[in-house]
């Protein structure tokens, strides 16, 4: 993936449905291209949202078993306004429908409570030794790499932090809640 279109996976049900969220920095690198005058972010974008989070609810109900999951069809794709610099786009998928390569996704992205896109969304599940024999080792190190981003947009459940002062010689427990 060139751009994570994804900061942080707020909520799963795995075989069902996901939300994530991804906040528009005006520090975004493709914003200094698109509109500089009037930054948004591009419709094609917004779509590759949808597609990523679709892809992390597909890889978390299989447990992995695919290192591809790419977008075979977009449909009823509907614009209704634009994401700025600042605003949070919310992005869910809900799993429709699933055959043995392909996952059918109704999926939206919603700005302050309205509707900014939505689609119809068919995902292919694939891995690369299945036309390649050779190519297992590489479907395995993308598992890995895709597990690890996983724990990144959504941490497991965070424990106490510890935190060494800098100038005592002390650690203090520290909820979560106030990091």
């Amino acid at each position: 993936m060139r751009f994570m279109l994804i900061d942080r996976i707020t909520r799963l049900e795995p075989g069902q449905r996901i939300e994530a969220i991804k906040t528009l920095s005006l520090a975004e690198e493709y914003l200094a291209d698109h509109f500089p005058l009037f930054p948004v972010m591009p419709g094609v974008f917004m779509l590759e949202a949808l597609t990523q989070c679709s892809a992390w609810l597909i890889r978390v109900s299989e447990n992995f078993a695919h290192s591809m999951v790419v977008l075979s069809e977009a449909r009823n794709v509907k614009y209704n306004d634009f994401v700025s610099p600042g605003q949070k786009l919310i992005v869910t998928a809900e799993i429709l429908s699933q055959t043995e390569h392909e996952t059918k996704l109704k999926a939206q992205g919603v700005v302050d409570g309205n509707i900014n896109v939505s689609a119809r969304l068919v995902l292919r599940r694939y891995n690369l030794a299945d036309e390649r024999p050779d190519q297992a080792a590489a479907d395995e190190n993308l598992r890995r790499h895709l597990r690890g981003l996983l724990t990144i947009l959504r941490p497991p459940e965070a424990e106490p932090a510890v935190v060494y002062l800098s100038r005592r010689k002390t650690a203090e427990t520290i909820s979560p809640e106030l990091l």
